[in-house]
């Protein structure tokens, strides 16, 4: 029997499963059909995640600890930018293709770039500003033939506007993590992880009176699968931090399309066009080159900092 990877691999490996894992998550969601409430989908991901998310901090006896915070209204003010990403994000995952759904959602560390030099003082040169803007041509490739059904099929085409919701969401998951960038300030990621799922349920049920639906056992069943899987993927995808660093994975993210492709075609019949292919891969493209460029100053940093120490 093969002795399991170590270090970095081993962070690697963890990502990936964390990849897949999500991807089962929000083909349930897509499975369970349209017309769903999104805050309904919302509450279903955010209460069932709680599930493995307590277990997991139970077995590692960090539960009682994690309740512990210093910044309640931080962790609200995720929980509420988190939830409405959210719920952009499943309205859009049950009108669009799952892979254009996947590469549009890429757009997510083009807004963060923006978000980190606006909100947090974070430097960026011409440099990431430039794949910023190519990464954001890739976006624009993939979403222009939805986008012109707005000329041909009127503003209530539900595939055009789902792909101006699920760009909605990638920027506000983008503010989610500025948030999360403010909380690791003062919190641990036992309780950032806790605290989003419980305020994220507890706010979605806000949209009770606005459109939930009876749901067949069939979509119970799907829904509540998908939070458990949900809480399931964040616990792997936290344990492979342990094991390499951020800049190190972050890159393996781009695999969801490899595995969302074959799966759309199987489950959906949904096959790509060759422009959503072509702007994926610049999307991916400009990612990789900020990745890069993010580790290549860090290490410059650490490398400056080294003779003080």
């Amino acid at each position: 029997m093969p002795a399991l990877p170590t270090g970095p691999m081993r962070g690697i490996a963890l990502k990936l499963v964390s990849v897949g894992i999500f991807l089962c998550m929000q083909t349930l969601i897509k499975l369970a059909g349209t017309g769903l409430n999104p805050g309904q989908v919302v509450f279903y991901r955010s209460a069932f995640a709680l599930v493995p998310i307590m277990g997991y901090l139970l077995w590692r006896g960090q539960l009682r600890s994690a309740f512990v915070t210093a910044s309640p209204f931080g962790h609200f003010k995720r929980g509420f930018i988190g939830v409405l990403s959210m719920g952009c994000g499943f309205y859009s995952l049950a009108v669009l293709p799952l892979p254009e759904w996947i590469a549009l959602n890429y757009a997510m560390p083009l807004f963060s770039v923006f978000c980190g030099w606006a909100l947090l003082g974070e430097p960026v040169r011409i440099y990431r500003w430039t794949a910023v803007a190519v990464g954001l041509l890739g976006v624009l490739i993939i979403s222009w033939p939805k986008l012109t059904l707005f000329g041909s099929e009127g503003f209530g085409s539900q595939e055009a506007v789902g792909a101006l919701v699920v760009l909605a969401g990638a920027a506000g998951a983008a503010l989610a993590m500025v948030q999360i960038r403010i909380l690791v300030r003062t919190e641990k990621t036992p309780t950032i992880v806790l605290y989003f799922s419980i305020t994220s349920a507890v706010l979605a049920l806000v949209t009770l009176p606005f459109g939930w639906t009876w749901l067949s056992l069939h979509q119970t069943v799907l829904l509540v699968l998908a939070g458990f899987a949900g809480g399931v993927a964040q616990i792997v995808l936290t344990e492979s931090y342990r094991h390499a660093e951020v800049s190190t994975i972050a890159p393996f993210e781009y695999s969801s399309i490899l595995f969302g492709i074959p799966v759309s075609w199987l489950l959906f019949s949904e096959v790509p066009a060759p422009s959503m292919l072509f702007g994926t891969a610049i999307t991916i493209s400009a990612g990789i080159y900020i990745i890069h460029r993010e580790r290549k100053l860090q290490r410059a940093v650490l490398s400056a900092e080294a003779p003080l120490r």
